[in-house]
């Protein structure tokens, strides 16, 4: 299937604002990160309590959040789903690390009972989630650990397949992907959960998958374009791949935006995190990775270049000097 054909975009003489537009967006993002105190974890890697509840009449956050006034521990209230459910997600940090199970229950208790004593009227517990200390740091640990094995597979896979410069340059497009990510996350207040680290692990083998495609197809090209620049074979091989890279994208968008707005409130996080993934890694795999692999492969050039050069000159200096010694003789 064919969308576009015969294309011939100059993606590659783009590089540079692309470069310097993504790097701004990181930088802004780790900007929000360290001016809002860090990364917020979810329930799965900070431990704690979530209590759902429903309202058989419509409440407000305030409302909820005074009922439980008599908890003398920090606690956050947010809506929970659409506004017409009247649901409520109450959120206890973990309290005390001995005894985990028994406080963190008592936590959970402690917000029903708040909840019962107050004016809001009848409700329902819809979702309990009690995440010990020693269980999130476990968590956040190996949700750390498969990321780092995952980016160290590629970068050998792509290093013994194809060139060293284009194993760094999908590389950092596969970083840059995370980061992106993890910046909208940030800006759009989600925390993160198991839920966003497994969206983030398969960002990770999609834009990958992407860049492999286009690396490919610059690999075929170099053998029967020997005399083209790097460049112009890049550029060439982004073009002709431009259609299924646009099929692919379209289509996996397409079918997790639906699973965005179907998928529940449990799914929506997940959901995001590949939606801002995939359109990140499209958008890598043309800008991001070509030009870190040329520049890279420009810089190995120049040293080759250089290193036969300082030889040839020395052998030229021999050859005046014998010369002059001839002559004087």
């Amino acid at each position: 299937m064919q969308i576009l054909s015969k294309t011939n975009i100059d993606f590659i003489r783009w590089r540079w604002q692309a470069l310097a537009f993504s790097l701004l967006l990181i930088a802004a993002g780790v900007a929000t990160v360290v001016s809002r105190g860090g990364m917020p974890l979810g329930i799965d890697f900070s431990g704690g309590t979530i209590v759902v509840v429903k309202f058989d009449q419509p409440k407000g956050e305030q409302d909820v959040l005074d009922a439980l006034a008599g908890i003398q521990i920090e606690k956050t209230v947010q809506r929970y789903g659409p506004v017409e459910n009247n649901e409520f997600m109450v959120r206890l940090p973990q309290m005390i690390e001995e005894e985990e199970g028994t406080n963190l229950e008592q936590g959970a208790r402690a917000v029903v009972a708040a909840l019962e004593a107050s004016e809001l009227g009848s409700f329902s517990v819809q979702q309990t989630d009690i995440v010990g200390p020693l269980m999130g740091a476990e968590l956040q640990r190996k949700g750390i650990y498969a990321t780092i094995f995952a980016v160290l597979g590629i970068m050998v896979y792509i290093a013994v397949r194809f060139r060293f410069s284009f194993a760094v340059g999908a590389v950092v497009a596969t970083f840059h992907d995370i980061l992106v990510t993890l910046a909208f996350l940030m800006w759009f207040g989600y925390d993160l959960s198991l839920n966003i680290i497994a969206a983030i692990l398969t960002i990770t083998g999609y834009s990958v998958n992407d860049t492999i495609v286009v690396f490919d197809r610059v690999r075929e090209n170099l053998r029967s374009h020997r005399r083209d620049r790097l460049e112009e074979v890049v550029n060439t091989s982004v073009n002709e791949t431009l259609s299924r890279t646009i099929i692919t994208a379209g289509t996996t968008f397409l079918a997790v935006f639906g699973l965005y707005m179907f998928g529940g409130e449990v799914l929506e996080g997940f959901a995001f995190t590949m939606l801002v993934g995939i359109a990140a890694g499209t958008y890598s795999t043309i800008f991001i990775a070509s030009a870190i692999a040329i520049l890279l492969s420009d810089k190995r050039a120049a040293k080759r270049g250089a290193a036969t050069a300082q030889p040839a000159a020395a052998g030229k200096s021999g050859g005046r000097a014998r010369r002059g010694r001839r002559a004087g003789a």
